[in-house]
């Protein structure tokens, strides 16, 4: 068929829908008609807007709604019927691909279109955004239990990844910032929150009053006998993937820890599920541990170790001792969720755990945690455990205790022999890690030491809590760089009061503690002089250190989610906040220039900030660096990635201030004047345009030839002043990025605009050759570069000058070796009128106006300064002008009495 035909037939059904619509509503809404005929004609509508296909009506309603295409009384219903289509079964969808489609952000031209997209969409942020308002704000004509519960499978079924990783991650979105990042229907007990994160969390975790499936036989007979299944498999299975796609996708790391925390006994159990196959790997064992890995990073804390470690068995329910219901396999690599207990009879089903689970469990633990966790973290929960040990160990024995839980006597069994395993497996497997904390060792070291000490005269079975001790001991004074310099003195006093009264037992403790007394004693002589450090690192470098390798590996590990990223940033930010001396500028800067292109607007965002914080103690550093990116000389920067670089250099400026002086400031202005002329060559550019021409000249010619013709075009239809318009619009965007290898004109509006503030922030550290070099290229852009296209430079050209009025107003001319003279201000002043009269471009027209009266005004203050200079009356207030005496404080005859009160007049002189 030909494709014209086809064309035109498919913008006649549009048409002839669209004057259905308008036939039916007539006779449902308008006023004209009577009542009586309105209620057969409002179920005539409700029945066909349920009949027509989704994208179609989104799409005849989304140009009938716009003003003119329909009466008035007729619009707020098709609005409606507009805002209610994601309620339809898919409605979600239809609206995403929709405003993927029309938004000017995503669109491509229709000469490139040879064949119809079917995924891969341009899905851009701005029209990613645009989706999310439109399906995450609940409209006012229904309630958002009735709107989140219909939208939201229809999302959840995006993360499955199904329809492609680009829905997957727009779903991500709208989940994760658009509905449960907000207050209003994300909190718990929201519509929202049941509706989209409680079927991800029961179907992991049941509720306590969770209600199991049917167990009817196929001929219907229900055996109470069996167990009650919870959750099936599958349904396990499609919920650690959903939440895996929701979690991963975005850095909205408050949202990732709320999903989390309530799951990690379960996530625990499930990822060190014993003998599991590679099926149950992938879909069960694997994203559970990914997930728990993803909490830890985020939320690391010694608590959180001890936490794992008490639910080191958990096998499933609210109660270790009791569980209502448990993790068990239901069939060959299936993992389900059944309840506890039989409903009639039988004992119940909870796994027994056995030692060697424990063991297993305990080195899979200590792997987990040491590779998420920071060094204090697993110190803090090692010292913790060390404590309990201490104390049970001495209420066995019948010691004294100092302190004592209330809930000691009631412990668990079970729980006091996995952490005695685990703390003797972190002793084992993990000692490296002691080291790094000596001062926090000794401390309790001490303690269990004097009080071994004190109870060795009575208690002969002391030796293996002292030999805990003794080991740990020695591990911290072996060390090689060990200074007891550096050791508290009460602390290095009381061990050594210690170690004297226990060297005098003849036991094996007695022999250990005398080798130890000896060692400690002339520790500082046994390193050579010449190979000790000239100064130990101090705790608080250690943990720097620490905690600077954890950013790192959390930024740049290949499979971080943007949530770890982002917390890995957050992360350098404390650093830096902190002035830490274990910072590496040089590398910090590189590794902020390759994440800026990152795609995710809270990443980039955040390495902006992190730029101005930085900024703060190195300056010169960080200037020049973010200068060269946004300079990018050899070419490797995007566009998007260059414009960032300026965004953040232009907050650099701002925070420095006053101090953006000197040689620093004029580089940034001479390079920031080399970008922004005309004359810049970019050969590698002008190559890669070359090749995409000629590339997508072979493209049309494919798709002329598929077509027999001219491609034809599938857009909506549009009236002629709308087509004129979205030509013009692809020409002005055809036209930014410059031909024959020139600098791109967005590049060459974020220079002029950088050092607009630049000249605002302090116009005297930019210079005098700077400044008036940057004046008269802005004129020179306003009144030679005319093109439609370029309409966005002029912009930026007549706000550049704005900025330097501003800036000259605010200094003023005393001491900036510059002035703006009147012939320069009259100069300026007549482009920017001219520009306001003809310029094609109407923003530029109105900013040129506003300028312009800034100018005048700032010229009416110069004069009003120097006629005060002249006549001494500075302190006075305006002074006089032209004899016109405006002083608020001296009136030009004081004998004369005001007539009201004795307050100052105006008084014209001749």
């Amino acid at each position: 068929m030909d494709p014209v035909a086809t064309e035109q037939k498919r913008n006649n059904a549009r048409q002839k829908l669209m004057q259905s619509i308008l036939d039916i509503g007539s006779r449902a809404f308008s006023p004209d008609v009577p009542e009586s005929s309105r209620v057969e004609g409002k179920k005539e509508w409700d029945d066909a807007i349920q009949r027509i296909k989704t994208f179609n009506l989104i799409a005849a309603l989304n140009i009938l709604v716009r003003p003119g295409h329909a009466p008035a009384w007729l619009r707020p219903k098709l609005m409606e019927a507009l805002t209610l289509i994601p309620l339809r079964p898919d409605g979600v969808r239809a609206t995403m691909e929709f405003v993927f489609a029309v938004h000017p952000s995503s669109t491509v031209k229709v000469s490139e279109a040879a064949v119809p997209q079917k995924r891969g969409a341009n899905i851009t942020h701005e029209a990613l955004e645009m989706a999310s308002k439109l399906l995450s704000i609940c409209p006012s004509s229904v309630t958002p239990e009735i709107w989140y519960s219909s939208i939201a499978p229809q999302l959840l079924v995006l993360l499955d990844g199904d329809e492609g990783p680009e829905l997957t991650r727009t779903a991500s979105y709208i989940i994760g910032f658009g509905i449960l990042g907000r207050k209003a229907s994300g909190a718990p007990g929201t519509a929202g929150w049941k509706c989209l994160a409680e079927p991800l969390l029961h179907a992991i975790k049941p509720p306590p009053n969770a209600q199991p499936t049917s167990t009817e036989d196929d001929d219907g007979i229900v055996d109470l006998s069996k167990e009650m299944v919870l959750v099936k498999h599958q349904d396990l299975v499609t919920a650690l993937r959903r939440l895996k796609s929701l979690v991963v996708s975005h850095p909205n790391q408050g949202l990732s820890k709320r999903l989390l925390s309530p799951l990690l006994p379960s996530l625990w159990a499930l990822s060190t599920w014993k003998s599991a196959g590679s099926e149950l790997s992938d879909k069960v064992c694997g994203p559970a541990s990914e997930l728990l890995k993803i909490y830890l990073k985020l939320a690391p804390s010694p608590e959180l170790v001890l936490y794992l470690i008490k639910n080191l068995g958990y096998v499933g329910g609210y109660s270790q001792q009791s569980p209502e219901w448990v993790y068990k396999e239901t069939g060959k690599n299936e993992i389900g969720i059944v309840e506890a207990k039989p409903r009639i009879g039988g004992t119940p089903t909870a796994p027994q755990i056995t030692m060697e689970d424990i063991e297993t469990k305990i080195t899979k633990c200590l792997d987990l945690v040491t590779t998420t966790m920071s060094d204090a973290d697993i110190i803090g929960a090692f010292l913790e455990l060390l404590k309990r040990w201490f104390k049970a160990a001495r209420q066995s024995r019948g010691g004294n205790v100092l302190i004592k839980e209330e809930s000691e006597e009631s412990r668990d069994p079970l729980e006091q022999l996995i952490e005695i395993k685990t703390l003797q497996s972190m002793m084992e497997k993990v000692p490296d890690k002691f080291v790094t904390q000596p001062r926090r060792i000794l401390d309790l070291v001490s303690e269990i030491l004097a009080s071994s000490a004190a109870l060795s005269e009575d208690e002969d079975n002391e030796e293996e809590v002292t030999g805990v001790a003794l080991s740990l001991l020695n591990m911290i004074v072996t060390v090689p760089g060990f200074q007891k310099s550096r050791v508290n003195p009460d602390t290095l006093s009381l061990i050594e009061t210690s170690l004297d009264k226990l060297s005098k037992s003849p036991t094996d403790t007695g022999k250990t503690a005398n080798n130890l007394r000896l060692l400690l004693l002339y520790r500082d002589q046994i390193d050579d002089p010449s190979e000790s450090l000239p100064s130990a690192p101090t705790d608080r470098q250690i943990e720097d250190r620490k905690t600077y390798s954890l950013a790192i590996s959390y930024i740049t590990a290949p499979d971080s989610p943007p949530p770890v990223r982002s917390e890995g940033l957050h992360l350098i930010g404390t650093l830096i906040t902190s002035h830490s001396p274990v910072l590496d500028i040089p590398g910090i800067l590189v590794m902020l220039s390759s994440l800026i292109s990152d795609s995710d607007e809270y990443i980039y965002l955040r390495i902006i900030k992190l730029y101005t914080l930085l900024a703060a103690s190195h300056p010169k550093a960080v200037t020049n660096d973010l200068l060269d990116q946004f300079i990018d000389p050899k070419e490797t920067h995007s566009v998007d990635a260059r414009q960032r670089f300026a965004e953040a250099l232009s907050q650099v400026i701002e925070r420095l201030g006053e101090t953006f002086t000197g040689d620093l400031a004029q580089r940034v202005g001479d390079g920031l004047l080399s970008v922004a002329g005309r004359r810049a060559h970019r050969p590698k550019t002008e190559a890669r345009q070359a090749r995409e021409a000629k590339l997508q000249e072979r493209k049309n010619k494919e798709a002329a030839d598929a077509w027999g013709g001219a491609v034809p075009d599938f857009s909506d239809p549009m009236t002629p002043e709308e087509k004129a318009r979205n030509e013009i619009l692809e020409n002005i965007v055809e036209g930014w990025e410059s031909k024959r290898g020139s600098e791109d004109i967005r590049i060459r509006a974020s220079a002029l605009g950088v050092l607009g503030t630049g000249m605002e922030v302090n116009i005297r550290g930019l210079g005098v050759r700077v400044v008036n070099t940057a004046v008269e290229l802005g004129v020179s852009i306003l009144q030679m570069e005319r093109g439609v296209e370029v309409g966005i430079l002029r912009r930026a050209a007549v706000m550049m000058v704005n900025e330097f009025v501003k800036g000259l107003d605010r200094e003023g001319e005393g001491g900036l070796g510059f002035g703006f003279g009147e012939k320069a201000r009259e100069d300026v002043m007549r482009t920017l009128g001219w520009v306001r009269d003809t310029d094609g471009d109407g923003l530029v027209r109105r900013q040129a106006g506003d300028v312009l009266e800034s100018l005048e005004a700032w010229g009416v203050r110069r004069l009003v300064r120097r006629g005060e200079e002249e006549e001494g009356r500075r302190e006075g207030g305006m002074g006089m002008l032209r004899g016109l005496v405006v002083n608020p404080v001296e009136r030009v005859n004081p004998d004369v009495k005001s007539e009201v009160g004795g307050r100052p007049r105006i008084e014209e002189m001749e």
